[in-house]
């Protein structure tokens, strides 16, 4: 046997141990594990100093969120709004209207797939998740945690049943059939949907011991963001149409700020990893886009059929 290794070797054909070591001395095998050694070195250094400030990076967050927000409709209302207010938009601003829809379901489920299988394949992610939560659990101030448990029950299961059926029942007795449809298959089925995504993924959720806010259930993605994003961003949709118009900007930006702000909750309470939060804000954005242009679908038609 030895013989005939020597003789493979000496023939030129490599055996699979030469192979191997040929392998990992090879400048692209070093590379990449230098790669991986940076990034590793990144992602531990990383979570404990994101951790430490906390707090004043959810408000500069906050800050840039809202700005932006302020930036696309001032970029919605000069390009992809009638230029009479309440007229029906034209064909060729509804088309626009519709792609930016399906722009967002595309960077919505393209962002959570690429988390979820980030996690699926065991990446560094998952030890980034664990260090910034033991991070937060020594950083973050009592006074705190209990204003975020206040704010994270604006997305219990609970509450938003009674809001769906609140402005369901409003919103019918007004005769707005459609619209009320459109608002519940909205809150209905994203909790669905948040359902069958955390049977999916089955992720078991981080520790959280301190009593301020128990949960159950598996963890990715967060129903809480999800539900924020879905509940409180088609409740701006359906309130434009009733306020005046000085009060749709305030509205949209309560909306986003009170969405972001729900979802962090659930990551300085713990109940959450960083990523099943940003995966809930991701499906429901996708979720949420999708549900308002089937409404604005459906009103164009219903406009051109009454015009015939």
């Amino acid at each position: 046997m030895q013989s005939r290794a020597r003789r493979s070797s000496s023939s030129g054909i490599a055996t699979p141990e030469v192979a191997h070591s040929h392998a990992r001395s090879s400048p692209g095998c070093c590379r990449r594990e230098a790669a991986l050694d940076a990034e590793a070195g990144l992602i531990g250094r990383l979570p404990p100093l994101v951790g430490a400030q906390a707090l004043p990076l959810f408000f500069l967050l906050l800050v840039l969120l809202l700005a932006l927000t302020w930036l696309g409709w001032w970029a919605f209302q000069r390009w992809l709004l009638p230029r009479e207010q309440g007229a029906a938009p034209t064909p060729v601003l509804l088309l626009l209207r519709l792609a930016l829809g399906f722009g967002a379901i595309v960077f919505g489920a393209w962002t959570f797939a690429e988390i979820a299988e980030a996690l699926h394949a065991e990446a560094p992610l998952a030890a980034a998740d664990q260090a910034l939560a033991d991070s937060l659990r020594q950083s973050v101030p009592p006074a705190a945690l209990q204003a975020f448990a206040w704010l994270t029950l604006l997305a219990d299961p609970a509450t938003l049943t009674v809001l769906c059926v609140g402005i369901a029942t409003l919103l019918l007795a007004q005769g707005r059939r459609w619209l009320a449809i459109g608002w519940v298959a909205a809150v209905a089925g994203n909790a669905l949907l948040n359902v069958t995504l955390k049977q999916v993924f089955a992720r078991v959720r981080p520790v959280h011991d301190d009593g301020l806010v128990l949960a159950h259930g598996f963890s990715f993605p967060s129903g809480h963001s999800s539900g924020a994003v879905v509940a409180y961003g088609m409740l701006a949709y359906v309130l434009l149409r009733y306020l005046p118009l000085r009060w749709h900007l305030p509205m949209v930006l309560a909306s986003v700020a009170l969405a972001f702000s729900i979802g962090a909750s659930r990551m300085f309470l713990r109940v959450h990893f960083a990523s099943d939060v940003i995966a809930g804000f991701a499906s429901g954005s996708a979720w949420l886009a999708v549900c308002i242009a089937s409404i604005e679908l459906t009103r164009w038609y219903q406009r051109r059929a009454m015009r015939r």
